[in-house]
Formats: C-alpha cells, structure tokens, sequence
C-alpha cells in the first residue's frame, strides 16, 4: 500500500514537472523568428519566388505536407507540388497569411494556425492551415504543414 501511495506521489510531481516545464513562456526571439519566416514566406511568394519560398520548410525527406490529395513526403516533393499548381506569377496569385495562434509546445517545438488567402485574376483561393515548426541546429523550419 505504502509503495503504491509513493508511485502516485511521484507520478503526479513528474506530471507537474511536466506541465510546468511547457507551461514556460517561450522566447520572445523565437516567436519573433518564426513570425519572420513567415513575412519572408509571404513576400517570396509574391515575387514568384517558389525556392525562396520552400527556405522556411525543413529541407529533408521527413518534411509532411497534408492538402486537398492527401500526404506527401520530402522537401522536393513539396517543391514539385507547388511548381505544378502553381506554374506562373499570375497562377500564385499574391499571398497573404492571417496568423490566428501561435503556440509553444516545447522550447524547440511550435504550432502556427492560420489563415491563407490567395488574390488572383482567375479568382481567389483561401483556406486554414496548421504548421508544425521544430528548432533544428538553431533554425526553425516547418516540418509538418497541414494547409486545406
């Protein structure tokens, strides 16, 4: 009985460690960054710039993109997919994001949510998305981006 009180006792103060340890308040430069990421996204976009675009995205096989066709896998396949829908300057529209949260999961780990909203001649495109971000080697980069 003694031990079994012991173990509840250490796994409520574990739990509280926990929660106390993510209930921290990020650093203001790393929100900051991200945010900065996201303004050089937008303005990429609108030069037509896709490479310059994809700098924010992890640059690795493990990066996640969820849309409208479902999950794909890679930096470049992201890249391809973006040069396919959007193939010229007038297909990208201007962009613009409408951030709604940003939230620390960890130190090295945020959620962004957002709106998007694409102006075009042929008419707009807009939707959500949610972005996973991890600190990486001292950058933040997405590494999961659900955009519908």
């Amino acid at each position: 009985m003694i031990t079994r009180i012991l173990w509840t006792v250490s796994m409520v103060w574990l739990g509280f460690g926990a929660v106390s340890g993510w209930a921290q308040q990020p650093d203001e430069a790393d929100r900051k960054a991200i945010l900065a990421i996201l303004d050089n996204q937008t303005q990429a976009w609108n030069a037509g710039d896709l490479d310059k675009f994809m700098e924010g995205y992890w640059r690795n096989d493990s990066l996640k993109f969820i849309g409208s066709q479902g999950i794909s896998y890679g930096w470049q396949a992201a890249l391809d997919n973006y040069k396919k829908s959007y193939p010229n300057v007038e297909a990208m529209g201007k962009l613009s994001f409408n951030i709604l949260q940003v939230e620390f999961i960890t130190p090295t780990c945020c959620f962004v949510i957002g709106k998007w909203h694409l102006k075009r001649k042929k008419g707009d495109l807009s939707g959500h998305y949610t972005l996973l971000w991890k600190k990486i080697d001292g950058q933040w980069f997405i590494v999961v981006d659900h955009s519908s």
